[in-house]
């Protein structure tokens, strides 16, 4: 008898009932999929659905009862396709950001000036006060700066390092 390497004692995710991640469908990761992917995968399987409750109600009428057997798969396509234009609608591409270009012009003003307003990176780089704003805010959201307030001003900063601050410190910075 062979050893098969394919089959492991332990259960892996989502093989028992209950187990599964909530945020897969049918078998995709939702969670990295981009806005139109979800679209996609949500019409992929509502189309093909509500073409085949047409073929049942017109040519199989008495078949109606098939509909409760395959319909459980219309609510999660659904969930799925309002995601997706939720997503959309925010303007998430899921595709990688243009902050290679913009985020990078912030953060090497940010390295050297020290600390900045959104006023003063538009300054500094190609972007508009209001998208030096919006990335100043999400970088600090995401906590990749410190933010400090000032004369009623936010400076975006990034972060000291601890033996920065010491040497701070005993500098009396």
């Amino acid at each position: 008898m062979e050893k098969r390497s394919d089959h492991s004692p332990e259960p892996r995710r989502g093989d028992r009932r209950g187990d599964r991640d909530p945020g897969e469908f049918f078998g995709l990761d939702v969670e990295s999929m981009s806005p139109r992917a979800q679209v996609a995968a949500g019409l992929a399987v509502l189309v093909p659905a509500a073409g085949g409750l047409v073929l049942v109600f017109t040519l199989v009428p008495w078949l109606w009862w098939l509909i409760f057997v395959f319909g459980w798969m219309i609510f999660p396509a659904f969930g799925l396709l309002v995601r997706g234009i939720a997503g959309l609608s925010e303007g998430r591409t899921g595709l990688p950001s243009a902050a290679s270009g913009g985020e990078r012009e912030l953060l090497e003003a940010l390295r050297e000036r020290g600390e900045l307003t959104p006023a003063e990176a538009a300054m500094d780089t190609s972007l508009s006060v209001a998208e030096a704003d919006r990335m100043l805010k999400e970088l600090a959201e995401g906590g990749h700066l410190d933010v400090r307030v000032r004369g009623g001003g936010l400076f975006y900063s990034l972060w000291e390092r601890e033996e920065d601050e010491e040497a701070g410190r005993l500098e009396g910075r």
